[in-house]
Parts: C-alpha cells; sequence; structure tokens
C-alpha cells in the first residue's frame, strides 16, 4: 500500500484541494494522510471552522487519515511547519509528501533546497540580513545570485516557498517529494474560475455572508472570525511582562520590549499589527507571534522529539496506517496523553487549550469542544 501525505490546513477543504487528493491517488499512491492543521493555522489567525469539521470533510473528499499538526508547529514559521509536518509523515511510514505549487517542478525546487547548505549562500544572507532585509527577501536575493534570478522568482510564491521547506526537511529520508501543480486562483487571490477560488476568498466570502456553494461542499454556518477574540488577545498580552514575551516562540532580537509597549498602546489587533511592524518583521510573522503569546506556547517545546500523532478522523485504509507509527499515537485521548513524555504533554495540552478558546472566536457562541472527550470521526 502506498502511502502519501500532505501537510495542509484545508481552511477551508475546497474543490482545488479536492483536485490535489483525486490526482494523488489517481496517479501516485493508494492512500492520502492528510498532517492539518488544528484550530489555528499558519498565518497567525483562527480556522474558518474547527479542526473535527475540517476533518470529517477531507475524509468525506478522499483523505483516509486525518491526523492534527500540534498548534505550536502550525503557528510557526514555514521552517518549523514543515519539519513538524514531516517529522509526522515519517511516522506514519509514508512513501511520499505531496504538495500543491505553483511550481510542479521538483527539480528546481529541490536546487533551491539544496542551496540552504551551500556556505556561500548562507554568508549571502548574513550580509542581506545585516544590511537590513529580512529573512523571506534575503533568501531571495541569495538565491537570484548564487543560482539563477528565475530560481529567486519561484520563491515569489507562497506554496512554492512552503514546498522548498518541505523538501529541506526530507532531506536524508526515504520520503519522495512530489509536487502537484495548482490550479485556478493563485494563493490569496481574489479571482476565480467557476470552479476554484483560493481559500482567502472563500473565508472572505464566508464572512460577508456571500455563497461559496460552487468552490467547496462545506458548509461553514458558524464561523470563526479573529475580531470576536480580539479584546481577550489584547487583554492577554497585557498581563504579560517582557520576560513573558521572551520566552514566547518567533520573538528575537529585544522585540519583547516592542511588543510590551505596543500592545498598551494599541486599541485593536490591526493597529496592534502596524505598530509593531518593522523592516525584519513581516506581518504574517508578527501576526503568528501575537497568536503564540496568546496561546503562551514556549519556544522550547518546538522540537521533533516532543511530537506524537494526534488522529482526528480515519476510515478502514487510515486504520491500518496508525497501526505501525514510531511517535507515541494519541486515539483514546484520556488514555493516550498518559503515556506521553512530560514535554510532549505539554505540547498537547496547547492543543486543548487552543480548542477551549476557538469557540469565543465563533459568531455564534457553542461551548468548547473538550479534546479529552470528543470522539475522532470514523467513515
Amino acid at each position: 500500500m502506498k502511502i502519501a501525505s500532505v501537510i495542509s490546513e484545508f481552511n477551508p477543504f475546497h474543490n482545488g484541494h479536492k483536485h490535489l487528493v483525486d490526482t494523488i491517488k489517481k496517479e501516485h499512491a493508494d492512500c492520502v494522510v492528510a498532517i492539518m492543521s488544528g484550530n489555528f493555522v499558519q498565518r497567525g489567525d483562527v480556522a474558518i471552522t474547527d479542526k473535527y469539521n475540517r476533518a470529517k470533510v477531507a475524509l468525506q473528499n478522499g483523505c483516509d487519515l486525518v491526523v492534527e499538526l500540534p498548534t505550536a508547529f502550525a503557528l510557526s514559521s514555514a521552517q518549523n511547519f514543515a519539519l513538524g509536518g514531516v517529522e509526522i509523515a515519517k511516522a506514519l511510514n509514508s512513501d511520499m509528501l505531496c504538495f500543491g505549487a505553483e511550481n510542479d517542478d521538483t527539480t528546481m525546487l529541490t536546487e533551491i533546497a539544496d542551496v540552504f547548505y551551500d556556505d556561500n549562500f548562507k554568508d549571502k544572507i548574513k550580509e542581506y540580513i545585516s544590511s537590513g532585509d529580512y529573512y523571506a527577501k534575503a533568501v531571495s536575493k541569495a538565491v537570484s545570485v548564487v543560482l539563477s534570478q528565475e530560481h529567486s522568482d519561484i520563491l515569489s510564491k507562497p506554496n512554492n516557498t512552503l514546498a522548498v521547506e518541505y523538501i529541506r526537511a526530507l532531506k536524508g529520508s526515504a520520503i519522495s517529494p512530489i509536487a502537484i501543480k495548482r490550479i485556478g486562483a493563485e494563493h490569496d487571490s481574489s479571482i476565480t474560475t467557476e470552479t476554484i477560488s483560493s481559500a482567502t476568498n472563500i473565508r472572505n466570502l464566508v464572512l460577508e455572508s456571500k455563497t461559496y456553494d460552487n468552490f467547496t461542499n462545506m458548509v461553514i454556518d458558524n464561523p470563526a472570525y479573529i475580531k470576536n477574540v480580539e479584546t481577550a488577545i489584547l487583554y492577554k498580552l497585557r498581563t504579560m511582562s517582557e520576560d513573558d514575551f521572551l520566552n514566547i516562540s518567533n520573538i528575537s532580537e529585544g522585540f519583547e520590549n516592542r511588543i510590551y509597549d505596543a500592545c498598551r498602546n494599541s486599541i485593536s489587533l490591526e493597529e496592534l499589527y502596524e505598530n509593531l511592524k518593522t523592516k525584519r518583521y513581516t506581518l504574517a510573522r508578527i501576526r503568528r507571534i501575537v497568536m503564540n503569546a496568546f496561546l503562551e506556547i514556549d519556544k522550547t517545546l518546538i522540537k521533533k522529539e516532543n511530537l506524537y500523532v494526534r488522529v482526528l478522523g480515519m476510515n478502514e485504509k487510515g486504520a491500518q496506517i496508525i497501526k505501525s507509527t514510531s511517535l507515541p499515537l494519541v486515539i483514546k485521548v484520556k488514555q493516550d496523553y498518559e503515556k506521553l513524555s512530560n514535554n510532549q504533554k505539554a505540547l498537547f495540552d496547547i492543543d486543548v487549550k487552543a480548542s477551549e478558546l476557538f469557540p469565543l472566536a465563533l459568531n455564534k457562541k457553542v461551548q468548547s469542544k473538550n479534546d479529552f472527550a470528543t470522539q475522532i470521526i470514523k467513515i
């Protein structure tokens, strides 16, 4: 049985994702494992709907197993996001890692991934960062010098950037990287085809109460919106000291002082983001820092040895896949939680907290889903 893993957010699951899963099953693998972000996602936001809803739709549309990418990794940099997903893919004995990309030339993507080990490339990045460039821009400039402008242009697309990080994380493993061409709308684009739209555009349509049915068969009748927890986030940040911020993931270079002051002088999240922006800190990174602070994610927990395989849902094929895993398996949460190490428990506790806080972001408030009591989805 050939197993393909997909590191995903499915925020929400749409026809582009359906195309990816269908292509994998038609051309590459017998079954698909979705390693999916939980209730908070990499752009530093809440998911549009909870992880159980998204897992169910993924299973209904061709995935055989859905496991959760721990929140601390899901809310981290592209490098750590990829690292967490790849380690779980390894633990589930995946034969391949498939990913949608604007450029499906795996050879070129691999050439970019390999250049990160080149000393000249590393020196160029340090040089550009020292001159004031933020990390992603420094990487792009270094790639253009060491490889070519064509390679650098590939990195201008967000899914290509993630693809490179996946390939870097796979280095030395037996898992094959397979890039599959994205169809239709680009990432974050508001331009649509008849049936394909970006997840960003679908979320906007949902939040504006507009029709989105032709882009996904997922019903989102109670969406989550970050503005609904804006006051709670600002309150949490204002109770934190500079030392508290220093322990938070993604914070460095004295930024703890900047966020300590900014959260006291901002009356909205948008104003906070604006007050925190610097040349080196992109908006996406700032949003992640704010969410990491809100959830109290200690940066020391983001290590591959702290990972586990948390099953959200599966079918019969998925049940076969989990029979052999090299990481602790969490299915019956109360029972399996006790088998985790202290650091693994601490990482899992963040997922629990995320599940408890997520319902506050919903337009219509509901009780939280207790991770210790919610049953996995079986179809």
